[in-house]
Parts: structure tokens; C-alpha cells; sequence
């Protein structure tokens, strides 16, 4: 919480807002129920509009981290209560400076949190992620012509952000908050905020494929004037070849050109069956960037956890968050469908028997689908995954879920704006 507020405030200064109904009697008391006391001092509080709000706030800025934390380490229970999240965000706020925040933005007018269920806005998502309230989540400026811009993410992060909303084409997440500098994502669904995680940090390390990627794609980015659709001009295309190093052949050329723009996905492809020498990335052994690794998944929304038992008539079935391992296999360089016929038939044909009890110990289980593997694609392409059979409820949403904001590291509401 500490370096997520002076991050707002430029790393010089952090403001904390807390109120002035807690009483310092309750932050200096020492062996008592402080939660309970703060959820007994709010239960009396009755905040009907701003005004309101404003006559109970009470707010210190700090230039010092270890002050700043030690006030947050003494104001916890006070941002565990029901009044946490709006005081965090009021904290964020100000730590960055209101001035600043609607600087920050594309359209100042427009709310940072929505009705009816209080969703937060993406400003508000990479506030807290950045430190800047920008709306967009690709790099950098987008120059949209006539002076007009749109403004994405800076800097490298050091959590990162995926969302659903990528994979159903909505949006183009960039490389700052795919390739944060901990391997710690916000993950947004249709309907809240959960958290992606590995207890490995080589899981952001590139491999010979992954970094010639990144190569060529950061080249294409910057000649897409689409907002992210994935395709640039004849021009365009020849300027990435050009910085790349890529010496493709004039019969390709004109294939990839003779529309007048070209996709993404038909370049990527002509690459990886591009010889090396030529600037591309034909594999003849087929391995190259297969990466194997284990992500967990936390979902702040408490669920009934039945855990394979029946539930007792009358009694309520224990309501806990969900922390799901997945096990994910991201295949070299074709589709999952693909590297599996090609493991099956490899194993069943005749030959080195070393071999086929190779493949036979590295054939992928059967893969798992949830909206959540969409989101893990858009960060690893062609992922499959896996998980824990208590763990098929992974990002699921219901209606009745909606009141039930989740406060936790991304800390405001649900339902990102997909910006």
C-alpha cells in the first residue's frame, strides 16, 4: 500500500486519508479487538453525500516511507473495514494530486467510479499500477492526427494487468503491464478483479523465440496506427523489416502486401518459417520456446466450498476465497491442438523406443478451459492449462455476485472499463 501511494506521488511524498471518528485512543491501543472497535465506530457513521464525507476525513501527507508505513501498519484495520476501499482510493487521489489525475486522463468529464455497484474505471486500474490515472492499457501515446492523442501506459510496472476484454478483441494490452517487473498480474473479468501469480520469476524470462518476438513485435506495434487490430501499412511494413533485419523474399513480399495492409498473424507465420540466416525463426527440431511452468490464481470472492461433501440440511456451506495452481505448457510454436496430434501420433508410431517413452512422459494432460485461460493467452499464446478439480470454479462471476466487491489488491469494486 506504501509504495503504491508514493508511486502516485512521484515517489517524493504519499498522502494517507484515514477518519477522525477512529480516534487516536484506537490507534495507539495495544492487545485490543481493533477491528471489532472500527466496526462499532462505523456502524454510528452515516456518510449521505460528500459533505458528509468531508467533515469526517482526515488526511496527513508523509515524505518519509518508513513514517508513511508505519502510519498504514497502525491504520490497517481502519482499510479492512467497510470504509477501506474508499479510503485507499481517496489516498491514491491525493497522493497524486487531483490536477495531475484529470491531467492524467483522456476525458476529464467522465466518472473514475460508476454506478450502480461502484466499478471502478480503468484511470483508476492503472493509478494504482502506475501511478498515473491514464485510460488506456497499450504503451505509450497513441497519435490519433490533428493534435489529438490517446494516453497508454509509460513505464514498465511492477504488477502487471490482463484482461478478458483482450482476448474477445476489445483491447490491446502492451508490454508494460504484460511484462511487469514481478510476475504479479490484476486480472479483469467481465464482472470483478481477481490475481494471477507465480512463485517463480523465470516465468518472465525469454527464451530465443520469445525475444525475437518482442523484437519484431515492438517494431510492428509502432507502425500500428489501428489502436491495436493487429495489422500496419505496406510502409509501415517495410520500416519493421528494415529495423528488424529481416530478408524475406520477393514472392512473400508480395503475397503479405497484395492487400494493401498486413495482419499480424500471416507476418508472425511467414517468420517462423523463415530460415534464420534470412532474419527468421524456422525450427526444424520443433522445441524451440516450449516453456512449462506453474501460475496461481486467486479469486477474492468468497464461494460455497462443498469440498466434495454433502451439506447438511440447515447448515450454510463455509464461504472462503479460491486460490487455484494451475500447471501451464506453452507448446513451440503451433496450436495446442496441433502439439498434441503431433505428441499422439509421435508416440504411437514405431522407432527409437528411448523416444517414444519420451514423448510418452511429456505428453501433456488433457487441456482445461476457463475464461481465465483466455486471459493467460493473451500473456503466453497457445497456453494450455491445468488445475485441481476444486479449482473448475476459476474465474466464474454470477449475478449474485455483483454487490459483493472484492477490496483486495486491486481494491476497488469490479467490472473493468476495457479502455
Amino acid at each position: 500500500m506504501g509504495e503504491i501511494l508514493f508511486v502516485c506521488g512521484s515517489n517524493k511524498s504519499a498522502v494517507i486519508a484515514t477518519l477522525s471518528v477512529i480516534g487516536e485512543n484506537i490507534e495507539e491501543s495495544e492487545g485490543s479487538p481493533k477491528d471489532e472497535i472500527i466496526a462499532k465506530v462505523l456502524e454510528r457513521l452515516s456518510v449521505e453525500s460528500a459533505l458528509d464525507l468531508q467533515k469526517v476525513l482526515r488526511v496527513n501527507t508523509y515524505t518519509s516511507q518508513a513514517s508513511a508505513y508505519q502510519k498504514l501498519e497502525a491504520m490497517i484495520p481502519v482499510f479492512r473495514s467497510r470504509m477501506g476501499a474508499m479510503l485507499f482510493l481517496i489516498s491514491a487521489l491525493l497522493s497524486r494530486g487531483m490536477d495531475s489525475v484529470q491531467s492524467d486522463r483522456d476525458d476529464p468529464s467522465l466518472p473514475l467510479v460508476t454506478a450502480p455497484f461502484g466499478h471502478a474505471s480503468q484511470e483508476i486500474v492503472n493509478l494504482l499500477l502506475c501511478g498515473q490515472a491514464v485510460p488506456n492499457v497499450f504503451d505509450g501515446r497513441m497519435d490519433l492526427g490533428g493534435g489529438l492523442s490517446l494516453k497508454g501506459i509509460s513505464r514498465t510496472v511492477e504488477v502487471g494487468f490482463l484482461t478478458l476484454l483482450e482476448s474477445l478483441n476489445f483491447c490491446k494490452v502492451g508490454q508494460n503491464l504484460k511484462c511487469p517487473k514481478w510476475p504479479i498480474w490484476v486480472i479483469g473479468s467481465e464482472s470483478h478483479y481477481t490475481v494471477l501469480f507465480s512463485l517463480d520469476t523465470s516465468v518472465q524470462d525469454e527464451n530465443e523465440l520469445e525475444q525475437r518476438e518482442s523484437q519484431i513485435r515492438k517494431a510492428f506495434d509502432a507502425q500500428d496506427q489501428s489502436g491495436g487490430g493487429g495489422f500496419i501499412s505496406v510502409e509501415g511494413f517495410h520500416q519493421v523489416v528494415r529495423e528488424t533485419n529481416i530478408r524475406l523474399p520477393p514472392e512473400k513480399v508480395d503475397h503479405l502486401c497484395n492487400t494493401g495492409f498486413i495482419v499480424w498473424s500471416e507476418f508472425w507465420q511467414v517468420i517462423l518459417d523463415l530460415d534464420e540466416s534470412l532474419g527468421g525463426l524456422k525450427d526444424s527440431t520443433g522445441l524451440m520456446g516450449k516453456k512449462v511452468f506453474e501460475l496461481y490464481h486467486f479469486n477474492g470472492i468468497a464461494k460455497s466450498d462443498l469440498n466434495g461433501s454433502q451439506v447438511i440440511s440447515g447448515e450454510t456451506p463455509l464461504q472462503r476465497p479460491r486460490l487455484t495452481k494451475l500447471r501451464v505448457s506453452v507448446p513451440p510454436r503451433w496450436t495446442p491442438e496441433e502439439y498434441m496430434a503431433d505428441v499422439a501420433v509421435s508416440s504411437s508410431s514405431g522407432g527409437n523406443e528411448s523416444r517414444v517413452k519420451e514423448n510418452e512422459a511429456t505428453k501433456p494432460e488433457p487441456p482445461q478451459h476457463a475464461p481465465l485461460v483466455d486471459c493467460v493467452r493473451t500473456r503466453w499464446p497457445r497456453a494450455v492449462c491445468n488445475w485441481e478439480a476444486q479449482g473448475a470454479q476459476v474465474f466464474e462471476a454470477n449475478a449474485d455476485d455483483e454487490p459483493k466487491r472484492w477490496t483486495g489488491l486491486c481494491g476497488f469494486g469490479v467490472g473493468p472499463s476495457g479502455k
